[in-house]
């Protein structure tokens, strides 16, 4: 039997006709909801009755919108339903269950298959021909339903033989197919906030669906229960029924902090490895060290530990972090990331979680630049377009009999036999000519990178302002101020290399 929200899929209920009932045989078992009955969990005893009873979700519920129009039956709009746990997506599925005009089928995705929906489609086609009352078919987590099982929904979706109302928690721009996503309303609930979450669980000690009054809930204790809860409603109520069922063990008529604390030890972390909280957590914690808050860092790689992550899924992303985003700002980053996904490899969690703690802590506070990211970017899109001729003739590989006689290697200049360590020389194709990919920024270790560069360029490419001096460094000319110009591509001020007090060229990073 499946769970959602404030209540069970369950057998039918109801007379043919009545709220949760069915006009005929059920097609599938699970045709309507249980009964709420005594010792049903609180969640599902508090389930609201009405629409205005419905929290948190006040951007879908002003007069005429989708919501309202769904849950009265004045439009028969397919609905997909997208929120987190406990934001109420079965609950509005039972208002919508209530409608007395309309025959309500529900079924989870986890169970049902490809029959199963082909028979409600059927058997709503029938009635429908025989002046019967429309079906609103409910599909719980329908984003567990193949691409297959999503396509017999098409049809019957498009004419109307059904009113699909769909519920996920995963992004259906992701789980749901284009063509079902197109013909649905797609309504995004939202997770309740602290005050909505306190408001329910004050009703459920006060309501006699709830507690009835027979115990207190100390201030303490409450915010307890709605910080665990983190939004979802569901985990709230289940929360404060174990503390009860535990101050009434004691004899106690009163739920205190310590009583709250033992019946709920440890919060769940909303985290699924495969879903769609995945990537948004993973989302989090990259743009967090890209915009050095270390603590923010901190705090959704401990979300991730908590929630069982991979430890080494963690380490890749570090390891690639460590070059598209610090890169050449702190080179030393790189191996500061790889020594981690190695402690990973080799010592294991728990342990483990250190290396990767210090590992984002040097990344977050490290100097940024994506210089590397934008450099292969820019050369890959290139290379895409079409752009890059033949290998210059000197730069091709002269080791095999025969490429000598086919001027391979020829008018190649070996770096090494000059004093500078660099000579002018095509090393590009001929329509890449004086074309920048690397623009260093100004960050970290970039700055002095930034500086050498464009002497680099100009000796390479041969341009004016670079000749030999006497003393065997690497000069620049003063004709015309050229030396104090911004290089045309880069941007880069090239100083006077005589200024910067020795050979500008070979000199180390600051």
């Amino acid at each position: 039997m499946e769970s959602d929200a404030l209540f069970t899929l369950g057998e039918p209920t109801g007379a043919p006709g009545a709220p949760g009932g069915t006009s005929g045989a059920s097609a599938t078992g699970v045709d309507g909801f249980t009964a709420v009955t005594a010792d049903a969990p609180l969640p599902v005893r508090m389930r609201p009755t009405g629409i205005d009873e419905l929290v948190g979700q006040d951007h879908l519920l002003a007069p005429g919108a989708p919501l309202r129009q769904l849950v009265g039956g004045v439009t028969p709009m397919s609905v997909i339903l997208w929120g987190p746990p406990g934001s109420g997506k079965t609950t509005i599925a039972h208002l919508v269950a209530r409608a007395t005009d309309r025959r309500f089928v529900a079924m989870s995705a986890l169970s049902a298959g490809v029959k199963d929906v082909r028979a409600v489609i059927d058997t709503a086609r029938r009635q429908r021909r025989s002046g019967g009352p429309p079906t609103v078919l409910f599909i719980d987590e329908v984003h567990r339903f193949s691409k297959t099982q999503q396509d017999s929904l098409l049809a019957a979706v498009e004419d109307r033989t059904v009113t699909l109302l769909a519920a996920t928690t995963e992004n259906p721009y992701f789980s749901v197919i284009s063509p079902l996503l197109s013909r649905c309303v797609l309504l995004t609930l939202q997770p309740l906030d602290d005050a909505a979450v306190r408001g329910l669980l004050r009703r459920a000690v006060t309501d006699d669906r709830g507690l009835a009054g027979t115990l207190t809930l100390q201030t303490e204790a409450e915010e307890h229960l709605v910080r665990l809860a983190a939004g979802d409603v569901r985990k709230a109520l289940t929360a404060l029924e174990a503390a009860a069922a535990s101050a009434t063990a004691l004899g106690a008529d009163v739920i205190d902090l310590t009583t709250a604390e033992q019946a709920v030890d440890v919060a769940a972390v909303r985290y699924d490895r495969d879903g769609d909280a995945h990537y948004d957590v993973t989302s989090a914690f990259i743009k967090s060290m890209r915009g050095s808050d270390v603590d923010a860092a901190l705090h959704w790689l401990a979300r991730m530990l908590v929630a069982g992550e991979d430890a080494r899924f963690i380490a890749r992303r570090l390891v690639i972090f460590a070059s598209e985003d610090v890169g050449m700002a702190d080179p030393g980053a790189l191996g500061v990331a790889t020594a981690a996904a190695h402690a990973v490899e080799y010592v294991g969690l728990p342990e483990a979680q250190l290396n990767l703690a210090q590992a984002v802590i040097h990344l977050a506070t490290a100097p940024k630049s994506n210089s590397a990211t934008t450099a292969i970017g820019a050369a890959i899109a290139d290379v895409r377009a079409g752009r890059g001729g033949p290998v210059p003739r000197g730069l091709r590989d002269a080791h095999y009999s025969g490429a000598r006689g086919l001027g391979h290697g020829t008018g190649y200049r070996y770096p090494h036999d000059d004093h500078r360590g660099v000579v002018t020389q095509q090393y590009v194709p001929d329509d890449l000519v004086g074309t920048d990919y690397y623009r260093p920024s100004g960050h970290g270790a970039e700055r002095s990178v930034g500086t050498r560069l464009p002497l680099l360029r100009r000796i390479v490419r041969g341009l004016p302002g670079s000749v030999s001096r006497p003393d065997g460094g690497a000069g620049t000319e003063r004709a015309g101020s050229a030396a104090e110009q911004n290089d045309s591509r880069s941007g880069t001020s090239v100083p006077d290399a005589a200024q910067e007090g020795g050979d500008a060229v070979g000199e180390g990073q600051e």
